[in-house]
């Protein structure tokens, strides 16, 4: 446990440390989010806080990781490299969607050779088809999420922090040092990134977060209990980025538009503040939501397969009627949005500065 808290400490320095610098880096290099009509912020805002997180991760395990594992340890690094490369590229130059999807498809199929693939079934090809959704879903869904100020960081931070508790509770290294790295850089990051923030991760930061949480959650083994009922736990850690790109793709799909491609203001945190919570409120919500999902996910790996299900159950019921409830108010209350995203004109709503 003492090399866990190395870790995350060593990270949280370099992250906070490395921070301002960056930040004035990306704003000589023009890699900034200009402001317009679909984001909160009103001038140009650094992007780099992602290249920071990166580097605190690396940089922590270098310092301190051992060299078990170092085949599946360069997988996982070599496809979160690959990711955040190319979510600063886009960051840069705007890149088209269907490279940034080939791209994590490339990430997936490294993180598989490297012998790091979901192995619930006992069919080796639907094991891979699995890990390809996964990671490419998760990795998205964290890109998604990034669309006010502290929320992916934080959301990344308590995943980490829930994946390290498990890790060190079933003896598992690999994990647990990527947990605490990854820890360590969010939290570093989040002091300059939280409301108002001063700068913004990009598409460097939250690939790079999605990716590696991803691999995180596949690493996971809780011997004491079977995978058949295990496998919720990290599902149930990233429940809140799951519902969140399932309410924006049923959302947009019933408004013809682009899911992944049309930018809106239909997030989640985005319909907390048109409820009536400010900005950080909305984030702190969406915190205290995460950090219940991680305690049910702990509850889940020591407990039997009927408690297990009855919880999973339970929680895809509140999902389903969440989405429901917060798809009917978001039509209901205003019904001139569908219109004016159709079309692509500023929409007089507050919202997030996502770039999805």
């Amino acid at each position: 446990m003492a090399r866990y808290l190395l870790i995350l400490a060593s990270a949280f320095a370099l992250a906070t440390i490395a921070t301002p610098p960056m930040r004035r880096l990306a704003v000589r290099l023009g890699i900034v989010d200009q402001p317009s009509a679909r984001k909160i912020h009103a001038r140009p805002m650094p992007l780099m806080g992602g290249v920071v997180i990166y580097l605190a991760f690396i940089a922590a395990l270098i310092i301190w990781g051992d060299r078990f594992y170092v085949r599946q340890v360069v997988g996982i690094v070599l496809g979160a490299s690959l990711c955040s490369m190319l979510g600063l590229w886009d960051d840069r130059r705007s890149i088209g969607a269907g490279l940034k999807l080939l791209g994590q498809i490339v990430a997936a199929v490294i993180l598989i050779i490297s012998g790091v693939q979901v192995q619930v079934l006992p069919y080796p090809a639907i094991n891979v088809a699995l890990t390809l959704l996964w990671v490419v879903g998760i990795t998205n869904a964290m890109n998604l999420l990034d669309n006010m100020d502290g929320l992916c960081g934080g959301v990344g931070a308590i995943a980490a922090a829930f994946f390290l508790l498990m890790a060190a509770m079933s003896g598992q290294y690999l994990v647990g040092a990527l947990a605490a790295a990854l820890l360590g850089a969010c939290i570093g990051f989040l002091v300059y990134n939280v409301n108002p923030a001063s700068i913004f991760m990009g598409d460097a930061g939250s690939l790079f977060l999605g990716f590696t949480l991803a691999a995180a959650g596949i690493k996971l083994r809780f011997p004491d209990n079977v995978a058949f009922v295990t496998w919720m736990a990290p599902v149930l850690v990233l429940g809140l980025p799951i519902f969140d790109t399932t309410l924006v793709i049923i959302s947009r799909l019933r408004r013809g538009l682009n899911p992944l491609t049309h930018p809106g203001k239909d997030h989640v945190s985005h319909r907390l503040e048109r409820g009536g919570l400010t900005r950080r409120e909305a984030v702190l919500t969406l915190y205290l939501v995460c950090c219940a999902l991680g305690v049910l996910a702990m509850y889940v790996t020591q407990a039997s397969m009927v408690e297990s299900y009855l919880v999973g159950g339970a929680v895809f019921a509140v999902g389903v009627w969440q989405l429901w409830r917060l798809e009917a108010a978001y039509r209901a209350g205003r019904p001139d949005v569908a219109t004016l995203e159709a079309v692509g004109a500023p929409s007089a709503d507050g919202g997030g500065r996502s770039r999805d």
